[in-house]
């Protein structure tokens, strides 16, 4: 049963980001911004999706259960929470799920954006890890961390090359630095 409403939670809080992103996608763009990395935009949201599918078939089918030590990634689970709303507050309309930029804008460098680059993928990155093992989900753990290391190697370069081209990442944000040291 908590199993199921928290798999509620998440559904309903990732349904509601996307209408937070559509809804700001249609502000910026009637501004005049511009799309990068629409390329690999498909395979994160399969991802994501089959992130989920994975979770609920490896407890249910595999009988995952919570192990004794569920505290620990579920207290790292909230503690994303928290960074992942203020990384939406601070952002406000240029939050997006796509890489949506408005060609030259100042970068954000408030909130948590004055500490980390990318800590809405810091959230999604300690989410993929923290949520399967507050269930004991350990396939879908060590999968989808993986998968998503590939996949921010791939979005992170195409976000910051599109931020450096549009914006004034550079000056606000020095020179790229590499967010995964083996390319």
């Amino acid at each position: 049963m908590l199993f199921a409403v928290f798999i509620c939670f998440l559904a309903i809080q990732r349904l509601s980001e996307v209408r937070i992103a559509k809804r700001n996608e249609r502000v910026l763009k009637a501004k005049g911004a511009v799309e990068a990395g629409q390329d690999h935009y498909f395979w994160m949201v399969t991802m994501h999706v089959s992130f989920f599918l994975f979770l609920i078939g490896e407890v249910l089918f595999l009988n995952g259960s919570p192990p004794k030590w569920w505290i620990i990634p579920f207290v790292l689970f909230l503690i994303a929470q928290v960074i992942r709303f203020w990384a939406l507050i601070s952002l406000g309309v240029y939050w997006n799920t796509k890489i949506i930029l408005l060609p030259g804008a100042n970068v954000v460098a408030k909130g948590p954006y004055r500490f980390i680059r990318h800590p809405n993928y810091l959230v999604v990155s300690i989410e993929l890890i923290a949520i399967p093992l507050i269930f004991g989900a350990y396939i879908t753990a060590v999968l989808f961390t993986l998968l998503n290391i590939l996949m921010l190697r791939v979005r992170i370069a195409a976000e910051e090359k599109a931020l450096m081209q549009l914006t004034d990442y550079e000056q606000s944000h020095g020179k790229k630095q590499r967010f995964f040291p083996i390319q």
